[in-house]
């Protein structure tokens, strides 16, 4: 059994994106965007992404609609939609996400949005394969 007291893993973590748990068809990744940073532009076609906020604020971007998230929200975004994610608060944004199928690399770990942007281009974050 896998068991996480989800906030506290969060708000512990000064990493961009961190990969708790990934398992065959979904996977758990805590994410901190710093203070004018986001997430970035992406589409994920064929993976859905729930996202729940710990703490901070910021604007969710989906679909062309925006929207302001805090600490207790959860935002939805099925395969295929266009989204972003950026802190518009002084203090970090907190979240944690849900995949499905997994997105990132098994154990990944990214210091940075720049680290992650590398990892990616570099194929060296590839979710694992069944």
């Amino acid at each position: 059994m896998e068991h996480f007291t989800i906030a506290t893993v969060a708000e512990k973590s000064p990493d961009f994106r961190r990969v708790l748990w990934t398992g065959e068809h979904t996977q758990l990744v805590i994410m901190t965007i710093p203070a004018d940073g986001e997430i970035g532009e992406e589409v994920h076609e064929d993976i859905d992404q729930i996202l729940t906020f710990v703490s901070g604020v910021g604007e969710a971007r989906v679909a062309g609609a925006k929207r302001k998230v805090v600490a207790g929200d959860l935002v939805v975004v099925p395969a295929g939609t266009k989204h972003n994610f950026v802190n518009t608060g002084p203090n970090p944004l907190v979240l944690y996400t849900v995949y499905g199928p997994p997105e990132h690399a098994d154990k990944a770990v990214h210091k940075t949005k720049e680290e992650a942007d590398a990892a990616e281009a570099a194929g060296k974050d590839e979710p694992p394969t069944a």
